[in-house]
């Protein structure tokens, strides 16, 4: 790799991003930071700045601009504030990629506006695939941007598929590590607490990401923005509990042979491997080492005990604007959940009901995910608040 690369980075100051800066950090002949943004962690993003000096860092927060103003004052970098700045900037002709790892439904309309400027996209905001993967796959196509996961999951079927662009996918299968709760009963997940939920036993994620893997959500995701990146059928998605972590993904071929990529959990590979894409680069990450995993074991989900995982295929078999409505819900029922609102198994309860009483619309377009997103949130805000006392677990 010979040019430098400017970068965008949507939600530095989330785990995602901190660690992209890492990379950027260990690679200044490959890279510059040109845009950071956060939603509302003022300190870091100042302190981000300070660091790699971007030419434009984005508050979310309109009322920290003036504090992260005045910190930067004395540098050349302009600071914006609010959601519609971030769709502004992120146009920018001399950004070459954007890295989307805003959380939730926010990074929807930002990717949006990057692929419209004909950004190459570092994909770690599943949300945006989940809840309009037609709509953003579609624009990817016509403005001719490449789409580069950075989830580690689907990093791995990205890589295992290099060079197999004429062989038929027989099936892709992801694989979870079963998260905190791995084979606990539903009787045990009754009295959980945000605590327990926010203790993953291979990752160092973000709140919300974490308790999505321990409700097995995060998988149910994965799973509908799997079917958008590699345009697959429902029934060609398979999940396997996998607790070492090790298999970060696998592909089936049409023959039966199996590819899988493998090392050890750490998300700055597949984010240096999107932002190098098609190339690789040396490194100094911990390396793997076989004779420290003897035993790799695989379990098939308990889909009954943990139903988001349910939820997510049935969502992403209706189809239509069905994936926005569950991941609204799960939104809310997360923030619920971790203000100490409702229980852990409440919060599919949350999920379901919207899926049932949200209407449904077969082929939404982008106002549509709009409007159910925003009437989906008020719905499962108002589930929240006349849920009976047996549901507020916590």
């Amino acid at each position: 790799m010979s040019n430098k690369k400017n970068i965008a980075i949507l939600g530095s100051t989330g785990s995602i991003g901190t660690q992209s800066l890492e990379v950027i950090g260990n690679n200044p002949e490959l890279f510059q930071a040109y845009l950071l943004t956060a939603q509302s962690n003022a300190d870091l993003l100042i302190a981000q700045a300070l660091q790699f000096d971007p030419q434009y860092v984005v508050i979310c927060d309109k009322s920290k601009y003036q504090y992260v103003k005045d910190a930067l004052a004395k540098t050349d970098v302009k600071v914006l504030a609010g959601a519609e700045a971030i769709i502004e900037t992120v146009t920018h002709k001399k950004i070459d990629i954007v890295l989307t790892a805003m959380v939730g439904f926010a990074g929807l309309e930002p990717t949006i506006a990057a692929i419209k400027a004909g950004k190459d996209i570092a994909l770690a905001n599943k949300e945006t695939l989940v809840v309009a993967g037609e709509l953003i796959t579609s624009l990817a196509k016509k403005h001719k941007v490449k789409i580069l996961p950075v989830d580690s999951e689907h990093s791995a079927i990205f890589q295992c598929l290099a060079g197999e662009e004429n062989n038929r996918i027989e099936k892709i299968i992801l694989t979870a590590s079963g998260g905190p709760f791995r084979n606990k009963s539903l009787a045990f997940l009754e009295n959980v607490t945000r605590e327990d939920a926010l203790k993953h036993p291979n990752w160092v994620m973000g709140a919300k990401i974490t308790i999505d893997s321990a409700s097995l959500m995060n998988k149910g995701l994965e799973v509908i923005e799997a079917k958008w990146l590699f345009d697959l059928e429902a029934e060609q998605i398979d999940v396997v509990v996998h607790p070492q972590s090790v298999i970060h993904s696998m592909v089936q071929f049409q023959d039966g042979s199996i590819k899988a990529q493998m090392g050890l959990p750490d998300m700055k590979l597949p984010i240096q491997y999107a932002l190098t894409y098609p190339g690789r680069v040396k490194n100094d990450f911990k390396r793997f080492d076989f004779t420290n995993y003897p035993n790799l074991t695989f379990e098939k989900p308990d889909m009954v005990t943990f139903r988001n995982l349910a939820l997510a295929f049935e969502a992403l078999k209706q189809g239509g604007n069905m994936p926005c409505i569950i991941n609204a819900a799960n939104e809310i029922a997360v923030a619920g959940f971790l203000s100490k609102s409702i229980g852990f198994l409440a919060m599919s309860s949350v999920i379901e009901q919207c899926m049932q009483h949200i209407a449904f619309i077969k082929s939404p377009v982008l106002d549509d995910y709009l409007n159910t997103d925003k009437e989906t949130r008020i719905f499962a805000q108002n589930l929240i608040h006349q849920m009976p006392l047996k549901a507020l677990q916590f």
